[in-house]
């Protein structure tokens, strides 16, 4: 974890000595809580609750005229994801060592991910011209995920406390890819540092769960569990442009 985060400081520190030496790329940073949820391709799995993450790291703009940029950056997004209800019980997380206790789970079971990503996002923006001390702003885009880390927890009938806090690593994806679009407006604090604030969505089309596991379902008998795991966000946009 620290020599990532040493990794990326210096890198950020790259960006903005090459910010600083050009008129037409601009840098900045982001501090913007994340509402998170997932679903799923699959009807008997559902959506059963969301969680609360963040963002944490550093934008760069690239302008090739005064209001239109490419966009790119690097940094953290926090606990992602949210939780699954299965309406059918079954054998899941089958590669984090739950142990015997868990290895059968009932129907009804709340399956919850937590997931750490190092994020590049790669948008375009596109800006108004200035009134006052404001500017709106539309930045549609890409993001890929690389999965960092995952924390998962079962909750059910019959599941203990020790089903909290489980590593589920081995059970996401490694790459995750969304696309989004954010919008906000810059408020001027001078004549080249802004607040920034908005307000986006980010849609997962990727399958960010790595299934492995069994269900146990009485009209089809045992099959393999196989559906695709999407993660999905709102985020309240925060930062400072320099």
């Amino acid at each position: 974890m620290m020599k990532k985060i040493v990794a990326i400081t210096a890198f950020l520190f790259a960006l903005q000595t090459l910010a600083s030496a050009q008129n037409d790329i601009r840098f900045g940073f982001q501090l913007s809580p994340v509402f998170s949820w997932m679903n799923t391709s699959d009807n008997r799995i559902n959506p059963s609750g969301t969680n609360l993450g963040l963002k944490l790291g550093m934008n760069a703009e690239f302008y090739f005229r005064e209001n239109y940029a490419f966009s790119t950056g690097l940094g953290f997004a926090f606990n992602h994801g949210g939780t699954l209800q299965y309406d059918f019980g079954g054998s899941y997380w089958t590669r984090s060592g739950l142990g015997s206790a868990l290895d059968t789970l009932p129907a009804g079971v709340n399956l919850k991910y937590g997931i750490q990503y190092v994020e590049i996002p790669l948008g375009l923006k596109l800006r108004t011209r200035e009134f006052g001390y404001l500017r709106y702003f539309v930045e549609p885009g890409v993001t890929l995920g690389f999965k960092s880390q995952a924390r998962g927890t079962i909750q059910g009938r019959g599941v203990g406390d020790d089903a909290e806090k489980i590593n589920i690593r081995k059970e996401v994806n490694g790459l995750n890819l969304s696309w989004g679009i954010n919008g906000g407006i810059e408020y001027s604090l001078s004549e080249s540092t802004s607040l920034v604030g908005g307000l986006g969505f980010q849609i997962g089309f990727t399958d960010a769960t790595d299934d492995n596991g069994i269900v146990f379902d009485d009209k089809r008998g045992n099959r393999e569990e196989d559906s695709k795991g999407k993660v999905n966000g709102i985020i309240i946009r925060l930062g400072v442009m320099c």
